[in-house]
């Protein structure tokens, strides 16, 4: 890598100024200034953010079809649906429905992130891109920036301090590999955002984040062709859409694109795997978990508190979105990605069928007539395979039994389900996330400062009323 000038090579990269010139780095990186948008510590103006990347999702879907994504095909799984309508009460069980997402270059959603995210810095100039992710989206951005001539650099957290690693994470490693870009693979702990902008600081390349509203906008057409696949298909919109929740990009982008195309009725229901306990960023913690996708080791902590992120404001805002939130145990997971190969042909990754496991227990309690969109899918390959990872788990000390997954301990067995009628999601209490939401506000900018305008951006943030936000300040953030 080489540095820009001489003054370059006489900066102080150490962790503390590296860390210290985040905004100045981001600015570089990406074109954004994100201060211009900053209203508050807490607030800032979220559409004007937005809207800002100059592309209408019209836009957005003509660049995507350019580059191999999107228009991807929507699948109605009768034998599954059927299966679930046996398993519940008279007139129940609602028709499901999956958005293959697979079909995408490189084999998941994180494609239509990529492929904006691509374009911006093509556009701009950039001769190459960089994005920090242990997950699907390095493979994305890899093989976006090999379809535009561009060099690419994915940072990994891979091992734990044994040098142990997980074959999902080694699996997607290797595909981004094969796409031609450099992949650094760290240890986990803290060193994965400094390492990042150190990076774009010295290669002056492209930050192709996660949380960008360049990614974000283009997860909008994955909503947006969800609501005129079922209206064409149904004559209708569908009653719920179900997305599986880490970062809470997908769930963002998604629920944009929905709105976008009038389906302001539809639920939209987050899910992830419960691991709660283990903790994501614990180098004994880290090898315990069995796959990486959609755990509450991102989706709670990143919904309570998004702006945690590389990027100074994250676009990604999952509360503001989302009407539901279910957990579901990983032996569910792995039940549902068996069930969806033996009866429905389709051999996918865990983070879709995360999401498929959420969309059964919502289709028990729907009608029969009525629609649940399971949102995505992704590839599967031998790290990501259900067998490749239970193999790991017992690897790891840790227990596989066949039972009641509700009596699931993370890190210490996988349980899974003795039938369906054992495939039971556990909805969430929305206002207590909404709550620890406002306490991580109040630690960054004190309740005893807001104003008006910030009240009214947290009421947005968290999809409720200025109201409910000034009875959560009077109740000490102890409920409402």
């Amino acid at each position: 890598m080489c540095l820009h000038n001489k003054e370059a090579k006489m900066t102080d990269h150490s962790y503390q100024a590296v860390l210290k010139r985040k905004n100045q780095i981001m600015k570089a990186s990406l074109g954004i200034d994100f201060d211009s948008y900053e209203t508050s510590p807490i607030a800032f103006d979220y559409e004007k953010l937005m809207l800002d990347t100059g592309y209408s999702i019209e836009e957005i879907a003509a660049i995507q079809a350019r580059s191999k994504v999107g228009n991807t095909p929507l699948y109605e799984l009768t034998r599954l649906t059927e299966l679930v309508r046996q398993t519940t009460a008279p007139g129940k069980g609602a028709r499901i429905l999956v958005k293959d997402e697979a079909a995408n270059a490189s084999g998941s959603f994180k494609a239509r992130r990529a492929s904006i995210s691509i374009h911006e810095a093509k556009k701009l100039g950039f001769k190459g891109v960089i994005a920090a992710t242990s997950g699907n989206y390095g493979a994305a951005v890899a093989s976006q920036a090999a379809m535009h001539g561009l060099k690419c650099i994915v940072i990994q957290e891979v091992f734990d301090s044994k040098g142990v690693c997980q074959p999902e994470i080694i699996e997607k490693s290797r595909a981004c590999e094969a796409y031609g870009a450099e992949v650094q693979r760290l240890s986990v702990g803290p060193e994965l955002f400094y390492v990042l902008l150190k990076t774009l600081e010295e290669t002056g390349f492209f930050n192709a984040s996660l949380y960008t509203p360049f990614g974000i906008r283009g997860v909008e057409t994955l909503g947006y062709e969800i609501a005129q696949q079922v209206r064409a298909r149904y004559g209708k919109a569908p009653e719920a859409v179900v997305v599986t929740h880490a970062g809470g990009g997908n769930l963002t982008g998604t629920a944009r694109g929905l709105l976008a195309a009038g389906c302001k009725d539809t639920k939209v229901v987050a899910c992830s795997v419960d691991l709660k306990g283990l903790h994501m960023a614990s180098d004994i913690d880290f090898n315990k978990k069995s796959f990486t996708t959609g755990h509450t080791g991102f989706g709670v902590p990143f919904a309570t508190w998004p702006d945690r992120v590389d990027v100074p404001r994250n676009a990604a805002r999952s509360l503001r979105y989302m009407d539901e939130y279910q957990l579901v145990s990983q032996g569910e997971v792995f039940y549902v990605t068996e069930l969806l190969a033996k009866l429905e042909g389709l051999e996918r990754g865990p983070a879709g069928n995360t999401s498929l496991t959420a969309a059964i227990t919502l289709a028990r309690q729907m009608d029969q007539d009525e629609i649940v969109v399971v949102q995505e899918t992704e590839y599967t390959g031998a790290g990501k395979h259900h067998n490749s990872q239970l193999s790991f788990a017992k690897q790891n000390g840790i227990e596989i039994l066949v039972g009641d997954p509700s009596q699931n301990i993370p890190g210490k067995n996988i349980i899974l389900p003795r039938s369906l009628d054992d495939v039971r999601g556990r909805p969430q209490d929305m206002d207590r996330l909404r709550l620890s939401y406002l306490k991580n506000a109040d630690k960054v900018h004190s309740s005893n400062n807001w104003n008006a305008g910030d009240i009214e951006f947290l009421a947005s943030d968290l999809k409720t009323s200025s109201s409910w936000v000034r009875d959560a300040i009077r109740n000490g953030f102890m409920g409402t």
